[in-house]
């Protein structure tokens, strides 16, 4: 999965010359895999606990196979491409849906003791991996042509796919037993309990990924223009910020076991890098400092994946882990389709604004992570403590929940709905209360 976007940015400044597309438009070959894979990563997560992982992973890379040659199909043949070629891209998208967040509920399912954060931490240095081998082969590859990239995909979802199927061994292989309305029940029961520890979590690995493809987008350009670095040479040192958050995965995976309160530390650690780093970017007029700088940010975004991974996996049971994960999954992937073209857009305004923003948000993240996050495991909590945050966040966290699906007065007041339900208890509380004034005026 991590191929599909990584392989492809080295490729974008000669695909804009060669489409003659804006630098906007060729922006949105990376946006327009990942929205729709973030849309569909919920409905691919829910099935995947209905119907079981493997069922849902192996067609999901055949599809995304199919997306590589439309969209190489469309830029060997055709001079208009560029629409077929976003077109290829969105099929890619929905197929990449049900490949690494349903995977990271798989590991979740196999691995139940403390192997879980060292597996966890192993699937994103993978992923990482992925990424720094990306660039280069990508690099490679375009020598051939530009568009010779996208026929790589097929080559390697076919067989996958069939590794997947035929090899791997999955437990509880027939998915959740339970009814579809106790089923989503549940899941809303997780989010109810845990909504202020989820949703920072969620954004928190959201912004991450935003922080590193907006950083990678930006230094593809930045290499050509500043450097006059081009093809492989290029590809090799795009790879350096994420060799550096590959490596530093590997290495919090292996240490964070299921140390919570360690967790919480690391993350709020590697978002304090990643505030620095972009804080110092500005000030900066060397390339290649500006590289080390910006690797340094990979460090910190490679600190905190690991570490959200095994808190959200460890949040839900084996029956809605799918839809836990892969709602994760989705955030993630709106965070990767946001970067590229956001940092395009800041860079308008100057370096200070595009990186000086960035650290804003970083900050702002990890002061809500010192709020939000977990500090300890269930064994030291109190009767009736909520593990995953503070009574305030507990609350807040509810507020907003209950808020955006209109289930209070604030969602309500806020599309103008009638307070039919909230008036009925009303009067119901008036009768009763009524009542009570009357028995004990009958008592005096």
């Amino acid at each position: 999965m991590v191929l599909g976007n990584s392989m492809l940015i080295p490729v974008l400044p000669e695909m804009q010359k060669q489409l003659g597309i804006t630098h906007f438009h060729a922006s949105l070959v990376i946006t327009m895999f990942s929205i729709p894979a973030g849309i569909v990563i919920p409905f691919a997560g829910f099935l995947s606990d209905r119907l079981g992982r493997k069922v849902i992973i192996a067609p999901a890379l055949l599809l995304y196979g199919i997306g590589g040659l439309i969209a190489g199909i469309a830029a060997l043949c055709m001079k208009e491409c560029y629409w077929i070629i976003i077109g290829g891209r969105i099929v890619q998208g929905i197929g990449a849906a049900g490949t690494a967040p349903v995977a990271m509920a798989l590991v979740g399912d196999i691995f139940t003791t403390k192997e879980r954060s060292k597996a966890l931490g192993y699937i994103e240095a993978s992923n990482g991996l992925g990424k720094v081998v990306s660039p280069i082969l990508g690099s490679i590859i375009a020598i051939i042509a530009w568009y010779a990239t996208f026929f790589l995909f097929p080559l390697l979802t076919v067989p996958a796919a069939a590794a997947v199927w035929f090899l791997l061994k999955e437990p509880n292989a027939g998915g959740s037993q339970q009814g579809i309305r106790a089923y989503l029940g549940s899941v809303g029961q997780i989010f109810q309990n845990k909504a202020g520890f989820l949703i920072t979590a969620f954004f928190t690995g959201a912004l991450a990924l935003l922080i590193l493809f907006g950083i990678l987008f930006f230094l593809s350009d930045y290499l050509e223009s500043s450097l006059k670095l081009f093809g492989v040479k290029k590809g090799f040192v795009l790879a350096i910020p994420v060799l550096a958050m590959s490596s530093i995965s590997l290495t919090t995976g292996l240490v964070i076991k299921k140390k919570i309160a360690l967790m919480k530390k690391i993350i709020v650690t590697g978002l304090g890098v990643i505030t620095l780093s972009l804080g110092l970017l500005p000030f900066l007029r060397n390339p290649w400092l500006d590289v080390a700088v910006m690797s340094s940010a990979g460090v910190g975004v490679g600190m905190i994946l690991p570490c959200l991974n095994t808190l959200i996996t460890g949040s839900a049971s084996i029956q809605e882990r799918g839809m836990i994960t892969s709602l994760y999954g989705g955030v993630r992937f709106f965070g990767v389709a946001a970067g590229p073209p956001l940092f395009g857009l800041l860079e308008n305004f100057g370096r200070y604004v595009m990186f000086w923003s960035s650290a804003g948000a970083a900050l702002i993240m990890g002061i809500l992570a010192v709020i939000a996050l977990p500090s300890a495991a269930p064994g030291g909590q109190k009767a009736g403590q909520d593990r995953y945050a503070g009574s305030g966040v507990k609350y807040f966290g509810k507020l907003f929940l209950e808020t955006i699906t209109l289930k209070n007065s604030v969602g309500r007041l806020v599309t103008r709905k009638p307070f039919q339900t909230e008036t009925g208890v009303q009067g119901k509380d008036r009768e009763r209360d009524g009542g009570h004034r009357e028995k004990s005026g009958e008592k005096k």
